[in-house]
């Protein structure tokens, strides 16, 4: 098809039907940091748990290598934040960043000594 035979509206590079993704989109400078933090935080807990083997019995997803470094830069992320976000948000961040830590030490084979675990560096050695 050339120029000559596409309509208008092709030819300009935009279909007729196709939707204003300039209206749809949210503008990030308009999204408070407190929300791409916690959101960047769920993801990373959610990313851990999978490698941890947490979403399911006998789950196939299992590699503690992995979750070792999604838990370390969840523990680097919650700990810089926590006095940005406040307690209100950072407490249950902690709370899942430690339940995490604990099922890491569970899970392993040859448990790290303490202060030596997935983010402990930044949090102190986690204790059950």
């Amino acid at each position: 098809m050339t120029d000559a035979t596409r309509p208008a509206d092709t030819a300009a590079g935009t279909a007729p039907d196709s939707p204003d993704y300039d209206a749809m989109t949210r503008d990030i400078a308009d999204v408070p940091a407190v929300e791409v933090i916690t959101t960047v935080a769920v993801h990373l807990l959610s990313a851990a748990a999978v490698n941890l083997g947490l979403d399911k019995p006998d789950s196939e997803h299992k590699d503690l290598d992995e979750a070792r470094k999604l838990i370390t830069a969840l523990a680097g992320l919650v700990t810089a934040s926590a006095t940005e976000i406040s307690s209100f948000h950072a407490a249950p961040l902690r709370d899942g960043l430690k339940s995490l830590q604990l099922a890491f030490r569970e899970a392993s084979i040859v448990p790290d000594e303490p202060g030596q675990g997935p983010g402990e560096k930044f949090t102190g050695p986690v204790f059950g």
